[in-house]
């Protein structure tokens, strides 16, 4: 009889255990059919980066590799980490990490402020048309490309004809090789960062600014406090969150530097400073065929990004601030 009713209580387990997965699947079919048109709104996102993003990550294995693309994959000599002791031996690493290092440091405390003021001048122009006015001209360099920007450069600055140049010269200042001379080089790349993607950030931030509680300001008007009081402490109080948010994410990209705009400026004259590690990638992977150490170099600088990720998130959360996970 007890073998009877262990059995039956075995069988009773186990419907149970059935009707609830019924049931979830069931409200999970109903969820997705009742917000149909939500999902297949979000599927294109999903499948972007489920097929450039994810599906490429099978790729690091080469790093791994002395990778012969005859042999494929599989059939590849496997090496461990022979290709990462080349690059940390390598004797150009320290060059490559310096310049990358100093430029995204430059462009972290010289540009990432500089939308967050804007938008925050922006936000207290009174008449709405020339505040959009103004928001349109800054946002217009975004949409030009770093070939465009780099010959603007170039008619701005070269020594022989560039327009600057030709200005020094009529108040007897000469000539002076912002080009050619590579202490001038990080300087002008921040420049041409500041100049390019200024209006972009602003947006992100005046959208935060615009999901502000318009009751605080009047309750700071009650109090007595002027705009730039206003300003201190309850419009940069309330958008804290998002400046958090994006600095995290840039500083998890400071071993990221714009490959484009590196590459069309640098020249023989620069290249001490101007090297980086994506244009590195580019020299000896594209160029070279050396596809296993490159990609192991690709490797280092995202397990490197993700670290510093990490980091910061956990730092902010130290603060009392929400992060980004």
């Amino acid at each position: 009889m007890k073998l009877v009713k262990n059995i039956d209580r075995r069988q009773i387990g186990e419907d149970r255990s059935t009707k609830t997965e019924v049931s979830r699947t069931a409200s999970i079919r109903s969820a997705i059919t009742k917000d149909l048109f939500l999902y297949a709104l979000i599927a294109p996102g999903l499948l972007y980066f489920l097929i450039f993003k994810y599906v490429p990550m099978w790729g690091v294995l080469i790093s791994f590799q002395n990778y012969s693309p005859f042999l494929g994959f599989f059939k590849s000599e496997w090496v461990g980490f022979e290709h990462f002791a080349r690059l940390f031996s390598n004797a150009d690493f320290y060059m490559l990490f310096r310049n990358t290092m100093a430029i995204n440091v430059l462009s972290l405390v010289f540009f990432f402020p500089l939308p967050i003021a804007v938008a925050l001048l922006l936000n207290e122009l009174q008449k709405e048309w020339f505040k959009k006015s103004l928001q349109s001209v800054v946002y217009l360099p975004h949409f030009l490309s770093w070939v465009v920007i780099v010959g603007l450069s170039l008619l701005l600055l070269s020594k022989e004809h560039g327009v600057l140049n030709q200005l020094l010269e009529l108040v007897g200042w000469g000539p002076i090789e912002f080009l050619t001379e590579p202490k001038y080089f990080w300087a002008l790349l921040t420049a041409q960062t500041i100049w390019k993607e200024l209006g972009w950030g602003t947006v992100i931030f005046l959208a935060a600014i615009a999901g502000v509680d318009p009751q605080l300001y009047e309750a700071a008007k009650m109090d007595g406090a002027g705009r730039i009081r206003m300003m201190w402490n309850v419009t940069l109080p309330s958008i804290r969150n998002v400046i958090v948010i994006l600095l995290i994410l840039r500083i998890g990209h400071m071993m990221d530097v714009g490959f484009e705009q590196v590459f069309l400026m640098m020249n023989g004259a620069v290249a001490d400073v101007a090297e980086v590690f994506d244009t590195y990638v580019f020299r000896v992977g594209i160029k070279q065929g050396d596809f296993s150490y490159s990609t192991a170099v690709g490797l280092f600088k995202s397990i490197v990004g993700l670290v510093l990720v990490i980091g910061a998130n956990k730092l902010s959360k130290k603060f009392g601030e929400e992060g980004v996970y």
